[in-house]
């Protein structure tokens, strides 16, 4: 497992981290704005997206489809509102890390705003964050800094090793956003840095920035020209990982996107195009080597569109379908397989909005993806899809995610897995300046019949509670547990707690 001296890969990222940290607090107290924070901000995580197969190819990640996320301000937002750099099937809301439980946790210290905070329908992006404190005005655009310090305790049990540690871990965020009479650009970034104060364990830094404009065109036309960068570091127990590696891969995806909706009446259609590329570093094994994985490294791009039939404002039945492309930088892996391949994806569904009370969308639709060695069989699912945000009383939001996706291995003989996960998050006002917090979720890895791997499930919980001292400093702890069964081989576990305080302006 890793250890706090260990930092060859991640020195850059660790002063990077520290940087982004010292500056963002800086922009608190002074109200100045560094390099870093006028290029760089936070979008308040959804509670949809979660990432637990880091080795898959990105076309297929298990993650939020951008169809489906949240809006910048907390609101569900249709495919045709938020359109995000997106790969095969349109899929990567947040750019999450390695570990299920370690996004939850991250999550859970992130107030996002009620829906009966947001404006509905396409107004919801056009309208900036108005969760708690007023940003710092720059121009035409305004600037909402955070950072997080948190002390944690770790305890992960594989078989019968257990390992602990203790942690401090810092988190700085920021967001972006113009005020524009027409067009909008907002960037936002955040960034988790780690370090061990007792125990073994491995360290799990990251970092991401995205950036959105949203070009408002004539006759009904909406344009949107994404890109956006994520570092993150491998899971343990993610089913490609290393064995008995101190410290997993670094990954590195870069990501561009385009989109355009244009409403023709009472249709409404969409085209996007989007590009990622993902870059894997070494492992390194407990002896001091290091095991290269260069032939992971890949390029992905997919084109998708949509047609919606709008029978109401708060109904609009649509149909979707996409296509992509991924090619790695070697044509053979390190076992001697060709993993480019084509993926194909249609589904039918329904948009709901009806307004404060529920917004969302559900689909049904099939999958496939075909693998250019004969040797690696093709994988098919159908999929069920579901976003929804449910308010059933003022301060009680309840966040429903589903998703089915594929999931290409880089296990030699293995194609891939079919995953299905589901995501529940309550958030409730206990008084009005505490805010309790509860995730549960499931993730099924679902392995063909012929396949030497067998199912897993993935469960994982959290809750924490947030206490606004006041307007720029907040009180957080939180509580997590996952659990990864296995039909054959030893189940995992590991329980994570923690304390903070977040300061923002």
């Amino acid at each position: 497992m890793g250890h706090p001296n260990q930092t060859s890969s991640v020195t850059p990222l660790r002063a990077m981290s520290r940087a982004v940290s010292f500056a963002a607090f800086g922009c608190l107290l002074l109200g100045q704005t560094p390099a870093f924070a006028q290029s760089a901000s936070q979008q308040p995580a959804s509670a949809t997206n979660t990432r637990t197969t880091n080795n898959a190819a990105p076309g297929f990640d298990e993650e939020t489809d951008a169809s489906t996320a949240p809006a910048a301000n907390g609101a569900a937002a249709t495919a045709d509102e938020a359109q995000r750099p997106a790969i095969a099937d349109a899929q990567t809301g947040d750019e999450i890390t390695g570990s299920i439980l370690d996004e939850n946790m991250r999550r859970l210290n992130t107030r996002e705003a009620r829906i009966d905070e947001t404006l509905p329908g396409r107004r919801a992006a056009e309208s900036a964050s108005t969760a708690e404190t007023p940003g710092i005005p720059l121009g035409t655009f305004v600037l909402r800094p955070s950072v997080t310090q948190s002390i944690n305790t770790e305890t992960t049990k594989d078989g019968d090793t257990r390992q602990r540690r203790a942690f401090l871990e810092t988190d700085a965020a920021a967001a972006l956003t113009s005020d524009w009479s027409r067009h909008q650009l907002s960037v936002t970034s955040e960034g988790a840095w780690q370090r061990n104060i007792s125990g073994e364990g491995e360290e799990q830094p990251s970092f991401k920035i995205n950036g959105d404009l949203r070009l408002d065109l004539p006759q009904d036309t909406v344009a949107h020209l994404t890109a956006g960068y994520n570092f993150y570091r491998e899971d343990t127990d993610d089913p490609d990982a290393i064995a008995n590696a101190t410290q997993q891969s670094d990954v590195q995806e870069f990501s561009a996107g385009a989109s355009v909706q244009r409403d023709f009446g009472i249709l409404r259609g969409t085209t996007a195009l989007a590009l990622t590329r993902s870059i894997y570093s070494d492992a390194t094994l407990a002896n001091g080597t290091t095991v290269t994985l260069s032939d992971r490294n890949q390029t992905t791009g997919t084109l998708r569109g949509r047609v919606g039939y709008e029978l109401s404002q708060a109904l609009i039945p649509f149909l979707e379908a996409n296509i992509g492309r991924t090619l790695y930088d070697e044509t053979r892996d390190s076992a001697g397989y060709e993993r480019s391949g084509h993926s194909y994806g249609a589904k039918a569904g329904v948009e709901v909005d009806l307004g404060e009370k529920l917004k969302g969308e559900v689909g049904v639709g099939y999958e496939r993806a075909d693998f250019e060695d004969n040797r690696l069989s093709s994988i098919d699912t159908a999929t069920l899809d579901a976003s929804l945000l449910w308010s059933p009383i003022r301060g009680t939001d309840v966040n429903l995610d589903l998703q089915t996706s594929i999931q290409p291995s880089t296990t030699a003989g293995e194609s891939g897995y079919v995953s299905h996960a589901l995501t529940t998050t309550v958030t409730h006002q206990l008084r009005d300046n505490l805010v309790g917090t509860m995730i549960g979720g499931v993730v099924w890895r679902d392995y063909p019949t012929d396949s030497t791997i067998n199912d897993e499930l993935v469960y994982t919980a959290a809750t924490g509670l947030t206490w606004n001292i006041n307007r720029y400093l907040d009180l957080t702890s939180t509580l997590g547990y996952e659990l990864t069964t296995r039909k054959e081989g030893d189940d995992s576990q590991q329980w994570r707690a923690g304390v903070g305080l977040k300061l923002k302006r």
